[in-house]
């Protein structure tokens, strides 16, 4: 299901013991979001590896299926960094046709993070109901030099196949935000799909050159780091949120 690069996006700033949340409505559609980052102590100076989870929920208040989300764009904390290098990498070809199993254990050394993501489907004839799947994002080869991630969902029904959503991060200049990605996600059911939740855990440490570092690392700036996200909708709806987790040095 799409709900994988909601997953994804949205975990980018994340994961210890009590969690920010920020709920956004607009009319009849409402998310609500929690994102926390671990560690929360620094050094003064410089990186850790980091580790982010994160959970978004979209409902309608009425009880209805809520509208397809069709594009997330989420610019992230100038004071991290993404160390993609010498991660191996898995395609899409690769990933084509592959159920969640298969897809880790044929790019298990690109698994970067997992979660679980659920959608809400009214087929013609008959009444809703919620499928769910596991989510996996692997790291696949960089585009123009830019970092580049693939997140692996399956669904069942109408007919069972993956849904692969590439992505890329690229770099900005935007005040508090130094990285951006858009993401344009796939039909869920055949289009009688809605997400509605999206969990997931991102993040991995390897050795590079005899030292431990992280895919993702970060510093601890103003006590906080914050990510700023946009979701637009089928409907036309669109809603923004600003997500920050705290941290200190010392």
């Amino acid at each position: 299901m799409a709900g994988g690069a909601v997953a994804v996006a949205a975990a980018a700033l994340t994961c210890a013991a009590v969690a920010v949340a920020v709920t956004t409505q607009i009319g009849n559609l409402k998310v609500s979001a929690t994102a926390e980052f671990q560690p929360r102590a620094f050094p003064a100076h410089g990186t850790l590896p980091a580790h982010f989870s994160s959970i978004v929920r979209i409902k309608s208040l009425d009880g209805g299926q809520p509208p397809a989300l069709q594009t997330l764009i989420f610019e992230f904390d100038k004071h991290g960094k993404l160390n993609f290098k010498g991660v191996p990498t898995c395609t899409v070809a690769k990933l084509e046709g592959t159920t969640p199993a298969e897809a880790r254990k044929r790019c298990a050394g690109a698994l970067l993070g997992t979660g679980t993501g659920k959608a809400k489907v009214a087929l013609p004839g008959k009444p809703p109901f919620t499928i769910s799947s596991p989510i996996s994002i692997f790291n696949a080869p960089p585009e123009g030099g830019r970092p580049a991630l693939i997140a692996h969902a399956y669904e069942t029904v109408p007919s069972p196949q993956a849904l692969l959503v590439p992505f890329t991060v690229e770099t900005i200049h935007h005040g508090r935000y130094g990285y951006r990605t858009e993401i344009q996600l796939p039909p869920i059911a055949g289009g009688a799909g809605a997400a509605i939740l999206a969990e997931a855990s991102f993040g991995r440490t390897y050795k590079r050159h005899g030292r431990k570092v992280g895919y993702v690392e970060a510093e601890c700036s103003g006590g906080r780091l914050q990510l700023q996200g946009e979701l637009r909708f089928a409907e036309g709806s669109h809603l923004q949120s600003l997500l920050t987790s705290p941290c200190h040095t010392g």
